[in-house]
């Protein structure tokens, strides 16, 4: 089976039924067929070509849903590119990716016209609604008057979709999928959460991350649901299209529930209608799931603990199971296993940390056009994620850290994000990131970058002091470096590669911790 029948299913099925609402514009699931129809026929017109990527920098909107089924439905592959990249970096993806089309909003014009430049395969750019640039086509001028689904043979095994990883090691990797991945991913997603054609979701998180697109929209379709499309996350525009779509279904960043919380007179709004409620992507601070079910007024919620790579997949934690472990990630979608290993590929005793690492029918084919990489990254069928993780007495499983940013220190493993989490509990402290430095005597120590809150200077002696009081001796910082920002990808996330790249003789010194302590 592949995703584009599934909406020509319905265009059948459920002629009528509100399919996409979009700022204004609806569209039922016979018009979103057909304007799909319409956009995949004139794309074949247009010149491209079964099995072209078709790369699509573009916010949330109806014309993005309709660009993405659309190259689906033409044969080719969709490549869903974070459109807050800059040209240098939405460059490389055109270019590694092997694009041929692009789809771009015409804010985005500016940043495609430098990118392209990596991009030797690149043919067509069609800008919605219209270009400035006259070397561009216009969304209307591809758009054929031949509604008909087109003449050409999808198969399970097409490839249908290369996303890309957020790139906090290094250059992204663009994880490749066809149809029949998608569709598992699909049904692993239903049978874990339960959603069905009645359900009406709102999508608030970019449709370039994997959860938003394949969980939740292409689910959607597949099943019938009503979806809301959201061109940015705003928190009181949520809780408004909550009220007038009574919408049943909402996944949110951490980071939104937070600013949802924020919402003047939220109290006053009625959130009935949202039955579930799910969040994941980064971790969350088990008192704000908490917080955030006083918010909608119930417990149903799902952490989905997922990667990329699994289309996305990995484990998830049911409503049921969050009085008694809220924070751990869960236990295993449908369709995938998991294990947590240690450095000879034997499972870890409960308690003790290894590499977390999946198998299934959603992960991934390949990265695309990198066999070194996609060669060490499985292992007799095993996808090895680079994530460190916990697994309790009950099979739960709890990630720790990035195996990259482990600090392996006189023998000692310590782990980056406990060493964080001290640190930005520090009361003058707003964030930091930790990294192993090489040193001759303990081959790796660690280095500390703090960015201190707006006002505050930090003090070198309190700090010790401090780490003195928090952590053993062997975890304590001993280099430091004190900066205004820390890097971060456009997704937001810090990226410790670069971090690396410093100078080791740019950090200070700490006073020597008391050997005592160790």
């Amino acid at each position: 089976m592949n995703i584009t029948a599934a909406l020509r299913q319905n265009a059948k099925r459920f002629p009528d039924k509100v399919a996409i609402v979009c700022e204004g514009r609806t569209y039922s699931y016979q018009e979103l067929n057909e304007e799909v129809n319409r956009m995949a026929n004139g794309l074949l017109e247009t010149g491209l070509q079964k099995g072209d990527k078709v790369s699509l920098f573009m916010k949330n909107s109806d014309y993005n849903v309709l660009a993405f089924f659309a190259v689906l439905k033409a044969g080719g592959v969709a490549v869903p590119v974070n459109y807050r990249l800059s040209a240098d970096e939405s460059g490389y993806i055109f270019g590694q990716s092997e694009s041929r089309f692009i789809f771009c909003d015409v804010e985005f014009e500016g940043v495609i016209a430098e990118g392209k430049r990596q991009a030797t395969s690149l043919q067509q750019v069609i800008v919605h609604p219209a270009p400035e640039n006259n070397d561009y086509l216009s969304w209307d001028s591809v758009l054929s008057e031949n509604a008909l689904n087109p003449s050409v043979e999808i198969l399970n095994t097409d490839d249908a979709e290369i996303l890309y990883t957020s790139g906090t090691t290094g250059k992204p990797k663009g994880a490749l999928f066809d149809h029949q991945r998608l569709v598992n991913v699909s049904a692993s997603f239903v049978f874990g959460v339960g959603i069905d054609a009645e359900d009406r979701i709102l999508h608030a998180v970019p449709l370039f991350h994997s959860v938003q697109l394949n969980l939740f929209l292409v689910t959607g379709i597949l099943l019938g649901t009503s979806n809301i499309i959201l061109s940015e996350f705003d928190p009181e525009h949520v809780v408004r299209s909550i009220e007038e779509f009574e919408v049943s279904v909402f996944f949110g960043l951490p980071n939104m529930y937070e600013a949802l919380l924020q919402v003047p007179n939220a109290e006053s709004a009625n959130l009935s209608s949202v039955t579930k409620c799910m969040y994941g992507a980064d971790p969350i601070d088990p008192d704000l799931v908490k917080k955030a079910m006083d918010f909608f007024g119930h417990q149903q919620f799902y952490n989905l603990c997922l990667l990329t790579e699994g289309g996305p997949g990995g484990v998830f934690l049911l409503p049921e199971q969050h009085e008694a472990k809220v924070g751990s990630g869960g236990k295993p979608m449908y369709f995938m296993e998991v294990r947590v290993v240690d450095d000879e590929f034997k499972d870890v005793q409960p308690g003790l940390i290894g590499e977390f690492i999946v198998k299934g029918n959603t992960v991934m084919k390949e990265y695309y056009n990198k066999p070194k990489e996609t060669a060490e990254s499985f292992r007799d069928g095993w996808l090895l994620t680079g994530d460190l993780a916990t697994i309790d007495e009950d099979g739960f499983i709890s990630l720790v850290d990035r195996k990259a940013d482990r600090i392996i220190s006189a023998g000692e493993n310590i782990f980056s994000i406990e060493v964080e989490q001290v640190t930005t509990n520090h009361p003058q402290v707003a964030e930091a990131a930790t990294v192993g430095l090489p040193e001759e005597e303990w081959g790796e120590i660690v280095g500390v970058i703090i960015v201190p809150k707006e006002g505050e200077t930090i003090e070198e002696e309190q700090l010790m002091d401090y780490y003195l009081e928090h952590l053993p001796g062997y975890k304590i910082p001993k280099k430091y470096k004190i900066v205004e920002s820390l890097p971060r990808n456009a997704s937001g996330k810090i990226m410790k590669y670069k971090l690396r790249e410093l100078h080791i003789s740019e950090f200070e010194w700490f006073r020597k911790v008391p050997e005592s302590r160790y």
